[in-house]
Formats: C-alpha cells, structure tokens, sequence
C-alpha cells in the first residue's frame, strides 16, 4: 500500500505523527468520534464516508492528548486543523493512518478541509480516533444557517494561490484551495454551513470549448460523487440552505461557437442558455422552498442572468436576485480569479445576502 505524504506544523516537541505504515498496522482503533458535514458524502456499509466534490469538510469533538486519522485517499489535497491550527496535510494518494499526539490534555476541535478538485477521482473517509484512552464528543451543533453555492472554476477556487498565469496540470492541482475562494470566504464571515457543487469547464449548456457535450452542470449537479453518475440526490429533507448561489456562464460564453455544435450561432447559444438555466433554477426553487437563490454574472453573461433572475421572479416573487461582478484582476493560474479576486467577490456576495436577510434580522 501507498502512505500518503504528512506534513507536521507546529513544534517538533510538541506534536508527534506518524504516517508510514498502513491503515491495518497501527492496532486497534478504539471509538470512532462522530463528525459533522460540510459538502455531500456518501455514507458507505461500515460507517467509511466517500466525497468528491470541492470543499468538502468534516468537524468533530474529543477530549484526549491526540488523533488518529484513517483515510483511503485519492487525488485530493487535504489539510488537518486542530483548535484552529493547521497540523498536517495529506497530499499523495494512498493510505492514511495519521497520529497527532502531544495536545494538551482537555476538549479539542477538529477539522478535516478537502482543498482541490479532484473531479473524476474521490476519497474515503474511514474515521478520526481518540488517542491513549481520550472520549469522542458530540460534533458540532449545527449553526442553523446554510448556503450551497454552485458553480465552475471561479467557485472552485481554481489556481487562486498560484503566484501567475502560467501553471502546469500539477501546479493547477497544488494551487487550488477552494476553502479560501469565495463561497467557503463568505459562509464562513456569516457563521453558515456550506456545499459547493462546482466542477471546473462546465456551463449551463456548454462546457468550455464545446468540450463534453450532455455533462453541463444541469446534468452533474443531481450526483453524490462528480464522476459518478450513481448513486444521485440527498435524502430528502438531509440538506435545507437558506441561500443558494448560482454561478454559471463563463464556459458557456467564453470561446466561439465552433462548426458541429448545437447553436448555429451566439444568439441561439444565448437563448438556449437562458432557457435551461430557468428551468433548471426552477427545479431548485421547487425542491428547496425555504432558500432565496442569488445568481453571479460578469460582463459577458450579466444581461442574461438579469433576464433569468426577471423571468424567475415572476413565478416566485422576492425569492431572487442577481449581482453583477466586474473588475477582477485574474492574478490566478489561467487567468482565475486571485485571493485577491476572491474577497472581493465574497464581500460582493455578502452585501447581497446581508440586504436580503436570508437569516432574519
């Protein structure tokens, strides 16, 4: 088996892990601690918990000295955070079995952050472990607040920390941290839970280039696991947002309408955009009647989702609205937006949400 690589943060005297044998080496496990989710999952037979889209997080409570940690790991870039500080990373697939001693005795928080896209690959979660005789604790009360923000690279937080445009296919990957674009930026200032269903290249009817026609977003959206067309849909009633924030466009818009695609030219691609994002908006509104949707555009959509967010309030009068975003410096890899970008973009966002007080006064 493969041991995923550990980074230690912190003083070497005070924090002890060990990341070099395999899952089944390092004896038997004790309770497991119970956790809270942030992001789809799929709870497998056994208690294991596989994930795959962006950002997703997991929050848990123990009293003890230290943590193991059991992962099954695919591609993605994890990051471990306990009482608030980063103490480890996981960043090469394969297994995981991580233990972090030397805390001071007493309660402790943790928090397991996933931090790129990994989109046709996911990860196990086989469960945190309290060390030397520590006690699980209940997980975090739920704050009673929640936003699901769905989208493409811009919600993905694509290359956001990269220091330029330039990036390989690995810098893309290491450059990602999709915790500090703007979604998990503004959830986080507002005390709210979040999801983020957003996969990089895909529009509402055209994916970037006119690439892999029939998986626009519309079309992934309904999956637990991006790559994997089954199993579909939350249990009913499992995930209630107030606010779902919709941004979508950019690969539909951003590249010519070439020969042997569905629009015979940049009219019908507009109309067909409009069309399947009002249904689709729709279907949203339908299946989560307590949440208000706020729908993002640039300058090169805008007009559209003023049209869209028009044409949806008509049927659901106060429950929409659209914010247009402009002025971005684009510092990311692939000319994404930058950290930078993405406060702006969250400040944007939390305006909107605060004028409309999806939470109450």
């Amino acid at each position: 088996m493969r041991i995923a690589a550990v980074r230690i943060f912190g003083a070497a005297a005070a924090l002890a892990l060990t990341a070099t044998a395999p899952a089944c080496s390092q004896g038997p496990r004790g309770p497991r601690i119970p956790v809270a989710i942030g992001g789809r999952v799929v709870v497998e037979r056994g208690g294991a918990l596989r994930f795959g889209w962006p950002g997703v997080y997991f929050e848990g409570r123990f009293r003890g000295t230290g943590l193991r940690v059991v992962i099954d790991k695919g591609s993605d870039r994890l990051r471990l955070l306990i009482d608030g500080v980063e103490k480890a990373r996981f960043e090469r697939a394969g297994d995981v079995d991580a233990l972090i001693s030397g805390l001071g005795a007493g309660e402790h928080r943790f928090r397991l952050e996933k931090l790129a896209e990994s989109q046709n690959d996911s990860t196990r979660l086989i469960g945190f472990y309290p060390l030397d005789g520590g006690k699980p604790l209940s997980p975090p009360a739920p704050t009673g607040r929640g936003i699901e923000f769905i989208g493409d690279s811009y919600t993905v937080g694509y290359g956001d920390t990269a220091p330029g445009h330039s990036c390989s296919q690995a810098q893309i990957h290491d450059s990602t941290d999709t915790q500090q674009a703007f979604g998990p930026l503004v959830a986080r200032r507002l005390g709210a839970e979040y999801r983020v269903i957003a996969f990089s290249g895909r529009g509402v009817v055209r994916n970037y280039g006119g690439s892999s026609p029939g998986t626009a977003m519309p079309d992934l959206y309904p999956r637990l696991i991006p790559g994997d067309p089954a199993p579909r849909e939350d249990a009913p009633g499992s995930w209630r947002p107030q606010v779902i924030v919709i941004n979508l466009g950019t690969n539909d818009f951003s590249t010519p309408v070439h020969a042997g695609e569905a629009w015979r030219d940049d009219a019908a691609l507009h109309a067909a955009y409009q069309a399947r994002y009002i249904a689709f908006a729709r279907a949203l509104l339908a299946k989560q009647p307590q949440a208000r949707l706020i729908l993002m555009g640039s300058d090169v959509f805008h007009a559209d989702v003023t049209r869209i967010a028009g044409a949806l309030g008509k049927a659901a009068p106060g429950r929409v609205s659209a914010i247009h975003f402009t002025g971005l410096d684009l510092g990311g890899c692939d000319w994404h937006p930058s950290l930078r970008d993405h406060q702006r973009l969250a400040d944007m966002l939390q305006a909107e949400i605060i004028r409309i007080r999806p939470f109450g006064h």
